[in-house]
């Protein structure tokens, strides 16, 4: 190994243990990651800033303004109540048809964003029957975390695919002859679902329900939630207009990013110029923008500009090579070690950064090697991001579920309950959508 490949993996392990361990805050960590690579002349500022995919930050940005915006139009209010009906106040179908919603929201809402929008409506179930709500709001941060990669614009890890690969939106549906992203991990959560609806007939079922307890289920209509139709329309329209238009892009010839910059561009501007006009009750701008997570668009700005100093220097492809014999003598060999090495790993460790760094191992693996990378993209992507499930150091939804919850409890969740709900849904997820990754996706290849 060369001087310079030596620090440069020094400094991408230093940074990445400080995340881990928490010694400093993780925003900082990777800011001084990058600076560390450019004062040790691994890479210069102007690649730094270059390596960084600005397409995919666009695309975080736009898409994280107009979640902001739907987020207070009232409709997820609306849809919990309708769920909340549609149970006939069994609380266990409830709680299980919530999360089956909010996993379904997180395919175009960021999973931190769904957890704080979905939160209180249990909140208003469990104060009216005196039952915990750990377990509810839980189940809501592992579903929203879940489903984040079944398309493109829930979560980063598809977004640093289509960086990495240039994969499609409607390639995280159908690929290369073969479903993909939305339907295998759409089957395994509605697997993963079934099974802990049993387990919730035992925490929230009729039978353990207190005496007299009972839920109000009355019909609310929806105006009762959408205090503002004009609002919600415009919102609604724009969110889906922006989708559509992604979904398009080839058609149109725009970058991602700005697809979903202008949609959200056009959506604030609609607001602002109809705001009087209409007497919308919309909120502010500058409201919106103070709920961002800006700290997390620092960090992933940051941790492009460290994956890259990897590639520069040939760490990344020295890894590739270094999987050769392992991946292109047995594909079934290669992939299940891929996949049962990432679960437990991003489970402890910031999955995003994982991720990324495995994704260019991959690209590399195809174009010096000739291996197909699209079994492995998929098995990655998809082990990275079940597994994160393990832990709140893997998913920061689930650190926003736990403090939501033992701040309505008013009490500490320990590791042990916290792991009694995490590690099965771990277990069953990653096993189910293993397997049928195994049958479509590399069988197929095996055999040919």
């Amino acid at each position: 190994m060369e001087p310079i490949q030596l620090i440069a993996g020094v400094i991408f392990l230093a940074s990445v243990i400080a995340l881990v361990t928490g010694i400093i805050d993780s925003v900082i960590a990777a800011l001084l990651g990058v600076f560390l690579m450019v004062i040790t002349q691994v890479m210069s500022e102007v690649e730094a800033f270059k390596y960084v995919d600005w397409n995919v930050i666009c695309i975080l940005l736009g898409i994280w303004v107009i979640a902001g915006y739907f987020g207070k139009s009232g409709i997820p209010e609306y849809l919990s109540s309708k769920m909340l009906r549609l149970s006939k106040g069994n609380v266990a179908v409830f709680v299980t048809l919530l999360g089956t919603l909010s996993g379904y929201i997180s395919m175009f809402v960021d999973n931190v964003v769904v957890v704080l929008m979905m939160a209180p409506v249990v909140f208003t179930v469990t104060r009216q029957i005196k039952f915990p709500t750990f377990p509810a709001v839980l189940f809501i941060g592992l579903c929203a975390n879940f489903m984040g990669t079944a398309l493109l614009l829930g979560d980063l890890p598809p977004q640093m695919l289509h960086s990495v690969s240039g994969v499609e939106f409607s390639g995280f549906i159908w690929h290369s002859g073969r479903p993909s992203s939305f339907f295998i991990l759409g089957l395994t959560y509605l697997c993963v679902v079934a099974i802990f609806f049993f387990r919730f007939i035992k925490v929230y079922g009729p039978k353990a329900m207190p005496p007299g307890a009972a839920v109000d289920t009355t019909s609310r209509r929806l105006d009762h939630f959408v205090k503002d139709k004009a609002f919600t329309f415009i919102v609604l329209s724009f969110f889906l207009a922006t989708i559509v238009a992604m979904s398009m892009r080839k058609l149109l010839g725009w970058h991602l990013g700005f697809i979903a910059l202008m949609g959200a561009t056009l959506l604030i501007l609609t607001l602002e110029v109809l705001h009087k006009r209409l007497k919308l009750s919309n909120p502010g701008f500058e409201e919106i923008l103070s709920e961002m997570d800006w700290r997390a668009i620092f960090f992933y700005v940051s941790l492009f500009a460290l994956v890259g100093g990897l590639e520069k220097v040939g760490i990344i492809k020295a890894v590739a090579d270094w999987l050769v014999p392992y991946i292109k003598g047995n594909l079934l060999a290669g992939f299940s070690l891929l996949y049962w090495a990432t679960v437990p790993i991003v489970g402890l460790v910031e999955h995003d950064a994982y991720i990324l760094t495995f994704l260019y191992v991959i690209r590399d693996l195809g174009t010096y090697h000739g291996i197909n990378p699209w079994p492995l993209w998929w098995g990655l992507l998809w082990a990275g991001t079940l597994g994160s499930n393990l832990t709140i150091a893997g998913a920061p939804a689930l650190f926003v579920a736990l403090n939501c919850s033992q701040k309505e409890d008013a009490c500490k969740i320990n590791l042990k309950e916290f792991l009694s709900y995490s590690v099965p849904y771990v277990i069953s997820s990653t096993v189910i959508c293993f397997l049928l990754a195994i049958l479509v996706w590399v069988l197929p290849y095996v055999n040919h």
